[in-house]
């Protein structure tokens, strides 16, 4: 019950935030259109967007899967990559949080939480609002590719989370509260989905798109400031260590160098996406 509770909540939060960057980011003339319910409908189902829609929908539907394979006892896997990332970087990541400060951690915690997911779901509607399909077709490529790419690592290489990993490191997410806790739990259980850092990868992959492929000034400042702010807050929460960060970063460049430079070619190979021109 409280993860549910803690999950509507999240919603609740990005929604307002949503709302109130279509006011801050979107020019005047979209802002107008954007205000009419019918418009959003009706851009929504355009055969420009709902293929995409559909592929979130599986990547949901993969996250979900993933759960259900790291909680079996019998699952093959390789966690000679966590023994390899410690003797490599030792507790190096423990610097972050030489200045421990309960006001940071809560900033930390909601630019970790809701940060990052504004900045993931607002630059898919930006697109949508703006009908740059193009770009949101290469954006949607690189998010699939991402998260496509770091599966097979979260159930065969499982990493701990630095907080409890090393004993100079505290779990400040997981224990800034025991709702924030059981929310975590519902898609990362054993706290082992580290490497590669999908914060890193996806907020990097979202800057890159956003800075590279669009015209929006405002909000480009604010997806590389927020982007910049997301990777601190995965070192000072203790989740992640530098190695995640380092291959979440190689693996959203790399997602963004395919889906710009050879995007149009895979979704001609989609068949969902074939005729989406």
């Amino acid at each position: 019950m409280k993860a549910i509770f803690f999950q509507l909540l999240l919603i609740s939060i990005i929604f307002a935030m949503v709302v109130a960057g279509c006011y801050v980011f979107l020019p005047e003339g979209q802002r107008k259109r954007f205000a009419g319910i019918k418009d959003i409908k009706d851009q929504i189902i355009s055969p420009h967007v709902y293929p995409y829609l559909i592929l979130a929908g599986f990547i949901y539907l993969l996250m979900k899967s993933q759960v259900i394979f790291s909680m079996q006892s019998k699952m093959i896997y390789f966690p000679q990559l966590a023994q390899y990332i410690l003797l490599l970087e030792g507790s190096k990541v423990s610097y972050f949080q030489m200045v421990i400060d309960p006001v940071l951690t809560y900033i930390s915690a909601f630019i970790y939480l809701c940060g990052f997911s504004y900045l993931l779901v607002f630059t898919f509607l930006l697109l949508i609002i703006t009908k740059q399909y193009k770009v949101l077709q290469e954006y949607s490529i690189a998010f699939i590719l991402t998260y496509l790419v770091a599966f097979p690592f979260y159930i065969f290489t499982p990493v701990k989370v630095t907080g409890y990993s090393l004993p100079n490191v505290m779990p400040l997410l997981y224990d800034l509260d025991p709702i924030v806790r059981e929310g975590l739990a519902v898609v990362d259980p054993l706290q082992d989905n580290c490497f590669p850092s999908l914060h890193a990868a996806l907020s990097i992959m979202a800057m890159l798109i956003i800075v590279f492929r669009t015209d929006f000034k405002r909000f480009k400042i604010f997806a590389v400031a927020l982007t910049l702010t997301i990777q601190f807050t995965i070192f000072y929460l203790g989740i992640h260590w530098i190695t995640d960060f380092i291959a979440g970063m190689v693996l959203g460049c790399f997602s963004y160098y395919v889906a710009t430079r050879y995007g149009q070619h895979i979704a001609s190979r989609i068949p969902l996406l074939g005729n989406n021109k």
